[in-house]
């Protein structure tokens, strides 16, 4: 197992003592390992050490002004909205299912949502399911209706789901108004291998790569053009 595996590992076990010495060895060998920085910056986070955290993620913010991951959780430990995780109780492992790896998870704020008496309900690390209907990914809970993905998530994900392609989901927050779902990859086929299951590119028009770097307009068109071409070979017909 790479050292990078077992980064990812240690963390996804709660080992996050071991989280932290593992990616600080992944920083010595490569400085501008930005998901390093954000690995340890998480285990940081939960083992209380949030001023080292906020350090952290500013040294990616540094090397990547644009980094997603650690400008969103930069912002919540400056504005307090994180708890101190120092235990193994429910909320670590709640953290532990929100792991974020870029290309294979994705938090996804759901359309067309369900009546705010039954979205009320919903709680944050509760698992739903993902289920393709009529080119739309739908999301519910004990066949319960919650919400769709966005069209242009869903039309991607379809893709791969169909092509035997396994993810899983969790509720990452919910009120009435509003409702996220934290989407992870699971199996990936050989076929996809080398295809990321969620991309930036298609959410900015400037073009970001999964490294959180603006891309050149030449380069956008061609890989749009390319995740066309994709598309084209893909049979989309009706599911039920």
């Amino acid at each position: 197992m790479t050292l990078k595996n077992q980064a990812i590992q240690t963390a996804l076990e709660g080992n996050w003592q071991n989280a932290i010495a593992i990616n600080k060895s992944l920083i010595q060998e490569d400085p501008e390992d930005v998901d390093a920085f954000n690995r340890l910056a998480l285990a940081y986070t939960i083992t209380g050490k949030l001023k080292e955290a906020k350090a952290t993620y500013q040294k990616v913010i540094n090397l990547d002004p644009l980094n997603p991951i650690a400008l969103r959780n930069l912002k919540k430990l400056k504005d307090n909205g994180l708890t101190t995780l120092n235990n193994g109780n429910q909320n670590t492992q709640i953290n532990n299912k929100f792991l974020e790896e870029p290309g294979k998870t994705k938090v996804v704020e759901l359309v067309n949502i369900a009546q705010p008496r039954f979205v009320e309900n919903l709680r944050t690390g509760q698992s739903v399911e993902l289920s393709v209907k009529r080119l739309k990914i739908f999301v519910s809970e004990d066949k319960q209706y919650i919400g769709v993905l966005p069209d242009d998530i869903a039309k991607r994900l379809i893709k791969f789901m169909k092509n035997g392609c396994v993810y899983e989901a969790y509720i990452k927050s919910a009120n009435q108004h509003r409702v996220t779902v934290f989407i992870k990859e699971l199996k990936k086929t050989a076929k996809y291998k080398e295809h990321p299951s969620f991309t930036s590119l298609s959410e900015s028009p400037l073009g970001i790569d999964k490294g959180g770097k603006l891309r050149g307009r030449v380069e956008v068109e061609r890989l749009k053009k390319t995740e066309q071409s994709e598309d084209e070979d893909e049979d989309y017909s009706e599911e039920e």
